[in-house]
């Protein structure tokens, strides 16, 4: 299953600007869209579940690991994507969900995560024991996040050997991005991780790793994930500027299996995104930024809907989407300020996306349906379509593409997915 994400790292190591893009979403719309990018361009779908997405009591999503593999699978079955080209991960596994909790008690946690994922098959597992817990001070020293991070990969070696051969998973450690959820704050600067920082993260895993007597789990840690100076928040990207991650991407010039995972790569152009790869970000890592394409083509066919359904049969998606998220602001205010007027352009315009986290509603599930039944219902005028989804008009013009509502939704969040995918396989 890894063997994609091997040849990865040994062309990269080679000296290929090759890469691979892990979309880190639970949107069944924007798994689709993955499964079907990789299907069309011949490659594997790396496709990760985050800790707070999906976790062994169903995270904000309602799904346990199982649940959300079989959930890929299905989708890659209908997309003609063969199952064996189907990469899972847990992104940012460790205490995080817990962390209102003693470090114990939270590892222990963590560690019953880690045995949920690599039970159902997950291949990789970013182990992330970054985050201070209740009795924590408020920061780890890198001594204590690989002595963490190991523990739970014994639990993974574990688990991994009562299983069939051949599923070892592989590793990624390290992590100097927001915690899972995205940056709460505005972002002014940002600069790269140190070089020194980045090997002191190195060494200590690979000391921990070595005292466990997991030299064989080393071998395949075959990502570091390092900040090469790029994020987003509310209104602003911060785009990558290779000249400030100039020593850092010599750091792992000296190893044989690693590569550098970037997060946080949302809205990052294409240019910037093949510079990465340049750079040895081999493993490029999207979420927020396909859910906000998801909820662009999404608004784009309520417009539509707005002009040939008459009023009483409408779905009303961005009003229900809004009320629903005034009714249960937790995921969403502490991240939104500047008063009403900010907080509803932000509601559903932000680049970091809280609307994500309401899809699973129930009320919003309705609305979309609702919304798609309304267009099915319908025969969409072209010059309509073209004034609000202008490039799926020219697909669908040119016989390319089926103006059903889902399949211009999938095409409109393969967009971004084309980037990646140019920027990854050059011959894309």
């Amino acid at each position: 299953m890894n063997e994609a994400l091997f040849e990865v790292v040994r062309r990269q190591k080679a000296g290929e600007p090759v890469g691979i893009t892990s979309v880190c979403s639970a949107h069944p719309l924007v798994l689709r869209a993955a499964v079907a990018q990789a299907a069309a361009d011949g490659t594997s779908a790396l496709i990760e579940a985050t800790s707070n997405q999906v976790d062994q009591f169903g995270g904000y999503t309602g799904l346990r690991p199982a649940d959300f593999r079989d959930l890929v699978f299905d989708l890659a079955d209908e997309e003609g994507l063969p199952r064996e080209r189907v990469l899972l991960g847990g992104d940012h596994l460790g205490p995080n969900s817990w962390r209102e909790l003693p470090a114990d008690a939270a590892m222990s946690r963590a560690e019953d995560l880690v045995a949920a994922y690599v039970d159902a098959g997950y291949g990789k597992i970013h182990l992330d024991c970054s985050m201070a817990c209740a009795d924590d001070p408020p920061a780890l020293s890198d001594e204590i996040v690989a002595a963490r991070a190991v523990r739970l990969a014994r639990v993974a070696e574990r688990i991994a050997a009562g299983r069939e051969a051949g599923s070892a998973p592989v590793y990624v450690v390290g992590t100097e991005v927001p915690v899972p959820g995205g940056a709460h704050h505005t972002i002014e600067s940002l600069s790269a991780t140190s070089a020194e920082a980045a090997r002191a993260t190195l060494t200590a895993h690979e000391k921990e790793f070595a005292a466990a007597g997991l030299q064989a789990a080393w071998d395949r840690v075959i990502a570091l994930v390092v900040q090469p100076g790029v994020e987003f928040d509310s209104t602003t990207v911060v785009d990558y500027r290779r000249e400030g991650a100039a020593e850092l991407r010599t750091v792992l010039d000296d190893t044989s299996h690693t590569v550098f995972e970037a997060h946080s790569t949302d809205y990052q152009t294409a240019e910037h995104l093949t510079e990465l790869v340049a750079d040895h970000w081999a493993i490029l890592k999207v979420g927020p930024g396909l859910t906000f394409a998801l909820r662009e083509a999404l608004f784009a066919l309520a417009a539509i809907e707005n002009e040939i359904v008459e009023s009483s049969r409408r779905s009303n998606l961005p009003d229900v989407v809004d009320q629903t998220m005034l009714a249960d602001p937790r995921w969403w205010s502490g991240y939104y300020s500047g008063g009403a007027d900010a907080e509803r352009l932000a509601r559903r315009y932000s680049y970091s996306d809280r609307l994500r986290y309401y899809w699973p509603d129930d009320r919003i599930v309705a609305a979309v349906d609702v919304l798609f039944a309304n267009l099915q219902s319908v025969e969409v005028p072209l010059p309509l379509l073209s004034a609000h989804l202008p490039l799926q008009y020219a697909r669908v013009r040119a016989g390319a593409l089926d103006v059903a509502p889902a399949a211009l939704v999938v095409d409109y969040v393969r967009d971004t997915l084309r980037g990646y995918a140019r920027a990854c396989t050059p011959t894309v």
